[in-house]
């Protein structure tokens, strides 16, 4: 079991200045675990897994069960008794708070809107991803790109096994999962839309395309898309705009966001099969952008991709406050200066720029342009 100290500390931290904070993630990325680390740091704790009939059966009555609770309860799945949150919200505004809840939810809060309502200025949100490469150790960086960052699958004793565990976690995703979120959707529909994603990794989002292969509406293929992200398995990366005189890409970027996922529909199980495959360089860059975001502690509305009709780009934007951040992902160990980098630090006046690699050294492409290992990520790349 590797340590997630950095988050512990955080949710800490929320805990001590929110009455109920949610931890969202995928299914299996290791939300039960690490809340079951903060219960035990306290004596008074009380668990609800809402997946269990008999925790259903003492919630029947939920505020008999929840109101002389004190100390930290943690609702787990809460996702599947969203009725609970309207009374959530009452508990949460009593005087001296008796009790601070935890919930985990494997549903964003668009997929969970009626406790967003009820909780609003009441909760404060965490998201958990997989392992990040401060957790699994910089010199692994290889193993996680190939397996991915669900524990388990970063773990597993084989590559044969981690593919294994990916090949289950997709399948009981669509057999179940989507299902007891009430999504209606078929199974091999779902199947099918999540490999064809693949093939657009790292790629801008072509709804016409997707809703001529499946014959339905370019609406219907978005709500395809905006499920698998609220469930997190897939990341959308929106375009930066310029007030520039040059025509600017206006569709977001689409990446699974778990490499090993990514990997397991394509059928790639080791690093052997991935360099032979035509998304070898989208999938580095979608790992590596995964690694960057989470080093700098950014958040979801605070990243860009940025591209012109005349072929300038950049990879990752990361805008706060008037600091602005660029990033390009180089399968590489020697990554050179482009046009396309000077013509981005130019015309979105960046900070700096910094070109991710595959290599081993940090050094400098020009004025405030550097190449970076992606194994010192985090020694080498300050945070915002």
């Amino acid at each position: 079991m590797l340590s997630r100290s950095t988050h512990r500390r955080h949710i800490q931290d929320l805990l001590d200045e929110s009455p109920v904070v949610a931890i969202l993630g995928a299914r299996q990325v290791g939300k039960t675990t690490l809340a079951r680390q903060l219960a035990e740091a306290v004596d008074d704790h009380h668990w609800f897994d809402l997946e269990d009939p008999d925790d259903r059966a003492r919630l029947q009555e939920p505020k008999l069960a929840l109101a002389p609770l004190t100390g930290l309860v943690v609702l787990d799945e809460v996702q599947h008794v969203p009725q609970l949150f309207p009374l959530l919200r009452v508990l949460a505004d009593r005087p001296e708070a008796p009790a601070r809840f935890l919930i985990l939810g494997s549903a964003g809060p668009e997929l969970l809107r009626q406790g967003s309502e009820s909780l609003a200025g009441r909760v404060a949100f965490h998201e958990l991803d997989g392992f990040d490469l401060e957790e699994c150790g910089a010199e692994s960086w290889a193993t996680r790109w190939v397996r991915g960052g669900f524990p388990r699958s970063f773990l597993a004793r084989t590559d044969a096994a981690s593919m294994r565990w990916r090949r289950d976690f997709v399948r009981t995703y669509l057999e179940r999962d989507l299902p007891r979120l009430g999504i209606g959707l078929g199974e091999s529909t779902m199947r099918r839309f999540w490999t064809m994603l693949c093939h657009w990794h790292g790629q801008t989002w072509n709804g016409s395309a997707f809703a001529r292969n499946f014959g339905v509406s370019d609406k219907t293929v978005r709500g395809y898309l905006d499920v698998l992200e609220s469930t997190f398995v897939v990341r959308q990366l929106q375009p930066w705009h310029e007030n520039l005189s040059k025509r600017q890409v206006k569709a977001p970027k689409v990446y699974v966001r778990d490499s090993g996922l990514l990997h397991a529909l394509l059928g790639l199980g080791s690093e052997h099969d991935l360099l032979a495959h035509p998304k070898l360089g989208a999938s580095w860059e979608g790992f590596a952008m995964g690694q960057v975001v989470r080093c700098l502690g950014a958040e979801p509305r605070e990243c860009f991709f940025w591209a012109t009709h005349g072929g300038a780009e950049l990879d990752l934007l990361v805008v706060r406050g008037n600091v602005r951040r660029g990033f390009e992902f180089k399968r590489s160990s020697a990554p050179r200066r482009t046009r396309s980098m000077t013509i981005a630090m130019r015309d979105l006046k960046l900070d700096r720029l910094e070109v991710v690699h595959a290599g081993n050294a940090t050094f400098p492409l020009g004025e405030e342009i550097r190449a970076v290992p992606i194994g010192a990520l985090q020694s080498d790349v300050e945070r915002l």
